[in-house]
């Protein structure tokens, strides 16, 4: 069995873990969704979303706005044009992984 280590090591490794692959890919199928819906929908804590939303958004891969009344604003997340290339590249890489060792 001969392992292509090179394809591993091109992953983005701001999304290769199980939270952030999960926030990265039900942004990709949505133009934005609201911080409570994301918390909800993947069953993360407050604390735990917040910390992996800071580091992909450090990384560029995602864009926070406040939006709607000042006084309780809502924060929309998106992915940013970086953040939607980089998935793409995570996906094709994903891709060729499996097609080389099938």
């Amino acid at each position: 069995l001969a392992v292509d280590r090179a394809a591993f090591d091109k992953l983005e490794p701001a999304i290769h873990t199980k939270s952030r692959l999960a926030i990265v890919s039900v942004l990709a199928a949505n133009e934005s969704l609201s911080f409570t819906e994301l918390r909800d929908g993947l069953q993360l804590t407050d604390g735990n979303l917040a910390a992996h939303l800071r580091a992909l958004e450090q990384a560029g891969l995602v864009r926070l706005r406040k939006i709607g009344n000042p006084n309780k604003p809502t924060t929309a997340v998106s992915l940013s044009a970086t953040g939607r290339n980089a998935f793409t590249r995570y996906l094709e890489g994903l891709e060729h992984i499996v097609k080389r060792h099938r």
